[in-house]
């Protein structure tokens, strides 16, 4: 079934801007997550990495400033149902592609309107870890990044990702739950069919966004970067203070992923992406804020 999100004309430019966050997210091995390849080696190829406005960063709730014009600019999202096309093995993890023609992001720490163009996921080898943020030293089991661009300021995302204000990710922790997570769910069930690295589904299933967001608009946001080579420092980030939840099973199938092509002679336990996270970075004297009560 076709999937209609948009007109011809948003279609191709969404199909382009494929092109361009592949060159953004490169699908090569020269970085990943094990000890030769991982994040304390990849400020050798991508000087970026080692900035001062890296992310993620470890969220002290200590030294969150409340800010007022938050709440005065609530912040607002819309996201048809019918907009995700594609979900793609990257060698790092899962990816579900978008048309981001109808979606908009704005309000909040947001001057502009920034348009979704992918989701993805992070987690870790036990449930204790995986999260990329983290609330006064905790870890969540995993952490989902909607990554948008601002489409008012700028013509592509390749362009908006150079720039510093070019990028806007929902961070929104996911915890242990006892049921699975029925939208999730609708992704846990395409991922036998991207087991190897390159693998894509050029499926179109329909995505209750509201369910994968919390309920409360609570969040903490300050500036930050990319949490993937080349670590480009252009993203807005939020990141909510409620989590949704994942069963055991859900993560289990998300670490069955591999980083290693179907071409790949390996054995069967070797390649699995069973963790894919970055550890946090200082903050610095970047200022973090937070909208609504603070934990």
């Amino acid at each position: 079934r076709e999937t209609v999100c948009g007109d011809t004309r948003s279609r191709l430019v969404a199909l382009e801007s494929r092109d361009e966050l592949l060159d953004i997210n490169t699908m090569s091995l020269d970085w990943g997550y094990t000890e030769d390849n991982g994040p304390s080696t990849w400020a050798d190829k991508y000087p970026l990495a080692a900035g001062a406005r890296q992310s993620p960063v470890d969220i002290d709730t200590s030294k969150a400033t409340s800010d007022n014009s938050l709440v005065d600019r609530e912040i607002e999202w819309s996201y048809p149902n019918n907009c995700s096309y594609r979900i793609v093995n990257t060698g790092y993890g899962w990816r579900v592609d978008t048309y981001g023609e109808d979606t908009a992001l704005s309000g909040g720490p947001l001057s502009e309107v920034y348009k979704l163009e992918q989701f993805h996921c992070h987690w870790g080898a036990t449930n204790d870890e995986g999260s990329e943020h983290t609330v006064d030293g905790k870890a969540y089991a995993a952490e989902l990044h909607l990554v948008h661009w601002n489409s008012e300021k700028y013509s592509s995302f390749k362009e908006a990702a150079s720039q510093p204000d070019g990028l806007a990710v929902l961070g929104v922790f996911l915890e242990m739950g006892d049921a699975d997570n029925e939208e999730l769910e609708k992704i846990v069930s395409l991922i036998p069919k991207i087991i190897h690295k390159g693998q894509d589904s050029q499926t179109s299933f329909d995505l209750d966004f509201g369910s994968l967001l919390p309920v409360s608009k609570h969040y903490w946001t300050y500036l930050g970067s990319l949490t993937t080579p080349p670590c480009n420092e252009c993203v807005i980030w939020t990141v909510f203070k409620e989590p949704i939840t994942i069963s055991e099973r859900q993560l289990e199938v998300f670490r069955s992923l591999k980083s290693v092509g179907e071409e790949d002679a390996v054995e069967p336990e070797e390649g699995k992406l069973v963790k894919n996270y970055r550890p946090p970075l200082p903050l610095g004297n970047r200022v973090l804020r937070e909208c609504g009560p603070s934990i």
